[in-house]
């Protein structure tokens, strides 16, 4: 299809190809070094033009965390498919090389390594919990290799390596914290899973509460082992919050929703994962979620003319798919953000494509409406939706925040268009200037 598109590059790539093919006969006749330097650059641009780029994909398509992760690897394939279909990118199909990392950061990283040194892969995809991340990161650094986190998380990543398409606590927790105080009232009480993703969202959550004149009640980091909640429901009781942030994940822990409910709790709800990640109020039974208030850069009852039209190409190639949740839209996404990336750079060399993130400007319309890339963070704007469930599970949308942007980490010092970095921040440790 390439050579289809572009008669120029396939008659550069046939003269490289002469080139390879005469090499030695040629080196026989002119001055060997200056001659091996332009026969080594012709078959690299050979066989640039007729191979194709690679994207690793490290994703869950098996263990706790696939409920989640099963629409983030459709919606990259569905991305994939219909890029191919239009010529692929830089006039080069996309081979998806997928591995099952089955929720095991030791399989993470096996399969990060063997991505990197054995696939040579261009670009890498993947991970879902924070844990997972930050188990293959250092891998990926030490590398040098391009790497997408689209996935939403506790935020603070700034990295000159990785780009993140997910939502963070500046689009969530600042729009959907006060928003709660203001409807529900200033106690709160905070459950969290114990690792850094609920830590670091937990610490978003109590300065955000203090910022606005609110109380911390409670605040309890469960171990993602754990799935009942009998003594965290009395500690709840006992302490009248007016709404419980839950940062719970995993198939474990949602068990505490159910179980909440049947101890007729009766305690609003608040989430930046929960429904928009493993769509429990799907999975559960009414009114399990009743009251759970979620802010999310994308579900499948957002009614807009992109998300239809995402929804009619999603269920098409995926019919049996359960539910289109938001890493689905981050992953999608993330795929036409990195052609529009690889174009700009005219190249998928992995220092072109960083500094044409760096130059800003990199933007796709996709599920959601239009995403960029901020070249400081390398995170991406999102629309934000508050989401409401009701005691039937069925879902409103009460109030939408348009073009939010990770704010952040530029605002705390964080410049990877300037500077490079390869650490994680948090509110009480944020960037030096």
């Amino acid at each position: 299809m390439g050579w289809q598109q572009s008669p120029l590059k396939a008659f550069i790539a046939l003269r490289g190809l002469f080139f390879c093919f005469f090499k030695e006969q040629i080196m026989l006749s002119w001055t060997r070094t200056a001659l091996s330097i332009v026969v080594s650059t012709a078959c690299s641009l050979a066989a640039a033009a007729g191979d194709p780029i690679k994207i690793g994909l490290l994703e869950d398509a098996s263990g706790s965390f696939a409920i989640a992760t099963l629409p983030k690897i459709q919606a990259t394939e569905l991305a994939v498919a219909e890029i191919n279909a239009k010529g692929g990118i830089l006039g080069r199909q996309i081979k998806l090389i997928s591995y099952d990392t089955q929720s095991d950061n030791t399989r993470f990283q096996q399969m990060a390594r063997r991505l990197i040194q054995t696939d040579k892969a261009d670009v890498v995809f993947g991970g879902f919990s924070s844990a997972s991340r930050e188990a293959i990161r250092p891998i990926m650094d030490r590398a040098k290799q391009l790497y997408w986190y689209n996935n939403q998380y506790e935020g603070g990543v700034c990295d000159s390596n990785v780009v993140v398409t997910g939502a963070v606590p500046e689009q969530q927790f600042s729009t959907l914290v006060p928003w709660l105080m203001e409807k529900y009232g200033k106690k709160v009480y905070t459950i969290a899973a114990d690792y850094n993703f609920g830590q670091i969202s937990a610490e978003w959550v109590r300065n955000i509460v203090k910022e606005n004149g609110g109380t911390m009640v409670g605040e309890e980091f469960i171990p993602l082992s754990v799935s009942q909640f009998g003594q965290t429901i009395q500690n709840i009781q006992r302490a009248k919050p007016d709404f419980v942030m839950t940062l719970l994940v995993g198939a474990n822990q949602a068990s505490f929703y159910e179980q909440q409910s049947s101890a007729k709790l009766g305690i609003p709800m608040g989430s930046s994962v929960n429904v928009g990640q493993a769509y429990e109020h799907k999975r559960f039974k009414a009114p399990a979620l009743k009251d759970m208030y979620v802010t999310t850069n994308y579900i499948e009852e957002v009614n807009s003319p992109e998300s239809d039209d995402f929804k009619k190409r999603f269920r098409a190639k995926f019919p049996n798919a359960p539910y289109i949740n938001q890493e689905a839209a981050n992953a999608y996404d993330a795929v036409y953000l990195y052609k529009e990336a690889a174009e700009r750079a005219k190249s998928v060399d992995m220092v072109a494509v960083r500094k044409a993130i760096s130059a800003g400007g990199i933007c796709t319309s996709g599920p959601s409406g239009k995403v960029c890339i901020d070249p400081k963070s390398q995170h991406t704007s999102h629309t934000i939706y508050l989401a409401h469930v009701k005691a039937d599970h069925s879902v409103e949308i009460p109030k939408v925040w348009q073009d939010i942007q990770p704010y952040w980490l530029g605002k705390a010092g964080c410049d990877l268009s300037q500077r490079p970095d390869t650490t994680q921040y948090t509110p009480s440790n944020p960037p030096k200037r």
